[in-house]
């Protein structure tokens, strides 16, 4: 049976009291937050604990009337800390009055979109964490990661781009309970405050005020829940993304436990689709690639083609 986890369309459907439809447009946006489960933090707070398997008992036979040394698996606490993510908005006072739709319409609007770029956040911050272009008052997200940040890294593949400042990568992702899922105290959700007529404080004008807010943090599971392929350039070092580097990539994880999808920006899903017409024997351009070995494969604009080398 296949599980039924809360998303954030969902969480944000039932705060905002918006319906699903509107959420979703809002998501497009984001697609990786999109597919992303969420779930309240272990103890209500904004500082999330869960244990992370990391190491197998040892087991063995053992012969008649004979014995063996007894073992237990290991477990490792991991904090994950939820941070304030703000979007309070306002908009100028004489502007949403004299807006032809009347000023709720206005603010309704610059909420919707002040909620999409929200999410857009998120979903960098997921994927960078406090390093550019991720923001350092945020959540930790995966390149914070020591499983995730350096060539020797077991889930990591070298695409082998060498020149400085214009890499990208790209993620696959186990989602779950027990892997990667959003996290956030479900008794504070998401606040959004009554809107106010008050004066700007930077510029001396009436403005109609929305306070909107919701803490947020990142679970990231163990070792096997991610896998990332780095230092992918075409244009200069000539490293595309190919399905060699997706197998490379799909061969670190273990039976029975591979990823639910991969991410990338459009530019390494071009290079796929560009290395699959290569081969192509009948001449005819590749269609552009929605999976690779049965992984679904989508883009997202958050993952940026401006990365470090990763050494």
């Amino acid at each position: 049976m296949a599980n039924d986890l809360l998303t954030v369309s969902d969480f944000i459907a039932d705060a905002l009291d918006v319906d699903k439809t509107m959420t979703s447009e809002v998501l497009n946006g984001s697609p990786l937050v999109a597919r992303l489960p969420i779930g309240d933090t272990a103890d209500g707070s904004e500082t999330h604990k869960y244990n992370k398997y990391t190491g197998a008992p040892t087991v063995g036979f053992r012969s008649a009337n004979a014995g063996r040394d007894y073992d237990h698996s290991t477990d490792t606490v991991v904090t994950a800390t939820c941070t304030i993510l703000d979007f309070s908005y306002r908009v100028d006072y004489a502007i949403a009055n004299a807006w032809r739709q009347g000023p709720e319409d206005l603010i309704a609007r610059e909420g919707v979109r002040h909620l999409a770029a929200a999410l857009f956040a998120v979903e960098q911050q997921v994927i960078y964490g406090t390093t550019s272009p991720g923001d350092s008052s945020g959540f930790n997200g995966f390149l914070d990661n020591t499983d995730y940040d350096a060539l020797a890294d077991d889930m990591v593949i070298n695409a082998a781009g060498s020149t400085a400042s214009v890499q990208s990568s790209v993620w696959a992702f186990k989602t779950g309970f027990n892997d990667v899922r959003l996290v956030t105290p479900f008794t504070r959700g998401i606040t959004l405050g009554d809107t106010i007529v008050t004066e700007a404080n930077d510029s001396n004008h009436p403005v109609y005020y929305t306070p909107a807010s919701m803490y947020i943090g990142l679970q990231m599971g163990g070792k096997y829940s991610a896998g990332r392929i780095a230092n992918l350039n075409n244009a200069t070092d000539s490293k595309p993304l190919t399905d060699d580097l997706i197998s490379d990539l799909l061969a670190e994880f273990p039976s029975g436990g591979g990823p639910d999808f991969m991410v990338c920006n459009r530019t390494s899903l071009k290079d796929l689709q560009q290395s699959r017409t290569a081969t192509n024997t009948t001449g005819a351009p590749a269609p552009f690639p929605s999976d690779a070995f049965g992984v679904p494969i989508f883009t997202t604009d958050a993952i940026v083609q401006t990365e470090a080398v990763e050494a």
